[in-house]
């Protein structure tokens, strides 16, 4: 739990056990830029390539790639919606990714 604001945050473990189990609260992201965000970059609105519909801005969610692996937990920037329709800005502040050292 957060003390700034009461909320939780997910940690990567966390973040496997839930995308094992659920849809809600995941940004997919492409493939191409996996890497990128495993090792712990933000996530750009036009790398997205679906995202949760019931996301909103400031949200905690669960960047996975195309084959449903996790990649990164952070903070949503955009609504799931506008994720999807921006091409431009970040989508996903990015806190902690797979690969970080």
């Amino acid at each position: 739990m957060r003390p700034t604001d009461g909320l939780f945050s997910l940690s990567i473990a966390g973040a496997k056990r839930i995308a094992e189990r659920s849809t809600e609260c995941l940004v997919m992201a492409k493939n191409g830029v996996s890497e990128f965000v495993a090792g712990g970059s933000d996530v750009f609105a036009v790398h997205v390539v679906e995202a949760d519909n019931e996301i909103r801005a400031k949200d905690e969610v669960i960047v996975i790639d195309e084959s449903r692996e996790v990649l990164a937990v952070g903070r949503a920037l955009l609504s799931g919606e506008e994720m999807k329709a921006f091409k431009r800005g970040v989508a996903v502040k990015t806190r902690r990714g797979t690969q970080e050292g």
